[in-house]
């Protein structure tokens, strides 16, 4: 029986200390380090380096574990215990030097999440959640807002994937500009999943994201009494590509215009 407690603790030093690395190498970074993996999705060495420090560090806590990685440094079979990473979270708004990005790594336990790290680089806050232990931002406990949709701040994020979603998203602007609160994008999937779990966003919608992006964020809504689902509202959403994270009040609304999309 593993301690996840234990486990997440041990997380939040992996993910500071990638974070550090990170930090370190955007004060002389160049854009001519980028690499192009798709149209608008970018990589530099420094997502690759993140990546083998945190999945080296990773193996020494379960060296019996697999890995699903963004980058591809490591992979997994039939493991009873698979680590998602996200060695850095918001590339784009890295390369411009543009808050937030972060270091994003979950534990899943076959179709569970039961550890969730999210360490945001700029602001120094590490978000971080085990099952079944609530929610936390640098030791402090925190819980999804309250807001109803007149009120509510949403995220709606752009995806690199914009021939596929682009009707999709103009229609739900469309839809929620000027009746809800206000919309934000904030480059990153991890960061937006925690600032719904902080209550300071009140949803997050997005498609076209991988699990990467999402698991830990993903925990970190819901052990902060949140909603997680995918578009399609169905609360097992770990194998697709589209999340609906909200402070509960507000989803059925976002399910509703995500459906007349």
């Amino acid at each position: 029986m593993q301690n996840f407690e234990t486990i997440t603790r041990l997380v939040c030093n992996i993910a500071r200390e990638a974070g550090s690395y990170i930090k370190k190498e955007r004060v002389n970074f160049s854009v001519d380090k980028v690499e192009r993996k798709h149209a608008h999705d970018y990589v530099s060495y420094v997502d690759k380096g993140s990546e083998q420090m945190i999945v080296k560090a990773l193996s020494e806590i379960l060296p019996e574990a697999g890995f699903i990685t963004e980058e591809g440094s490591a992979g997994h079979t039939d493991e009873q215990y698979v680590w998602v990473v996200d060695p850095l979270d918001g590339t784009t708004n890295f390369i411009h030097d543009f808050a937030p990005y972060a270091v994003s790594i979950a534990l899943c336990k076959g179709r569970e999440i039961v550890v969730g790290v999210v360490y945001e680089i700029v602001s120094d806050e590490c978000f971080y959640a085990w099952q079944g232990g609530g929610a936390w931002v640098n030791g402090h406990s925190i819980h999804v807002g309250k807001s109803e949709i007149n009120d509510a701040l949403l995220c709606l994020q752009l995806p690199y994937n914009s021939d596929a979603y682009k009707l999709v998203i103009k229609r739900l602007i469309d839809h929620f500009y000027g009746n809800v609160g206000s919309i934000r994008m904030m480059g990153s999937a991890a960061i937006a999943l925690c600032y719904v779990a902080a209550g300071r966003l009140d949803a997050y919608v997005e498609r076209y994201i991988g699990q990467w992006d999402y698991m830990s964020g993903a925990l970190i809504v819901m052990e902060a009494g949140g909603r997680v689902t995918n578009y399609a509202g169905e609360d097992y959403f770990m194998e697709g590509d589209s999340v609906v994270a909200t402070n509960g009040v507000v989803h059925q609304v976002l399910l509703d215009a995500i459906e007349l999309c």
